[in-house]
Order: structure tokens, then C-alpha cells, then sequence
């Protein structure tokens, strides 16, 4: 059974950091490109950043130069460290495992920036 299980979430005041994990299991997760996205209240689910097999990363314009996402494959995980968040980072943060035809997510996990 394919699971991805998010964890880091929580409350954080503006310019603060948060960095949050995504434990994979129950395939290879070194052959998937991996992401994060998020979805704030009323909002679609909008892609956050994500990371190639190869290493290669893409961000959205709104968290670049704040937000790193890396990946362990040895340990099945990929984090995004958050800096200098901001108010408007306020949403669920999801984990995505993609290898067409699949496509895995987590539950989520809630970030919560105060200004």
C-alpha cells in the first residue's frame, strides 16, 4: 500500500521558518518526481515546488528564494524548508509522488502563518 504520510506543520509568526517532511512508503519513491502544493481556504490547490529524479527543482514565483525542497531516496523523503514565511503561506501543504500512470498524495498537513 502506497502511503505518504506529512509531518512539520504548526503555527509560525510572519518571517519565521517551518520545515516540513513527507515520509514515503510502499513503492520506490527514487524513481517518482516529488512536490509539494498547498490549498488555502476557498483557494484551488496550487503547486508549491517540486523536485525531478534528477534533482532538478521548480518553484512557484510566490516561495522562491524562501523555500527549498530537497529529497533523501535512501530514506524515502522529501522536505520543503520554509523561511521568511508570510500570511499569505497560510494553507494545507500536500506531498505528491508522480511516475505516470501514478499519482500519490498525502493528507496533508496544516501551516498556519500570524502576522
Amino acid at each position: 500500500q502506497v502511503q505518504l504520510v506529512e509531518s512539520g506543520g504548526g503555527l509560525a509568526q510572519a518571517g519565521g521558518s517551518l520545515r516540513l517532511s513527507c515520509a514515503a512508503s510502499g513503492r520506490i519513491f527514487s524513481r517518482d518526481a516529488m512536490g509539494w502544493y498547498r490549498q488555502a481556504p476557498g483557494k484551488q490547490r496550487e503547486l508549491v515546488a517540486t523536485i525531478t529524479t534528477g534533482y532538478n527543482t521548480v518553484y512557484a514565483d510566490s516561495v522562491k528564494g524562501r523555500f527549498t525542497i530537497s529529497r533523501d531516496n535512501a530514506k524515502n523523503t522529501v522536505h520543503l524548508q520554509m523561511n521568511s514565511l508570510k500570511p499569505e503561506d497560510t494553507a494545507v501543504y500536500y506531498c505528491n509522488a508522480r511516475r505516470w500512470p501514478a499519482d500519490y498524495w498525502g493528507q496533508g498537513t496544516q501551516v498556519t502563518v500570524s502576522s
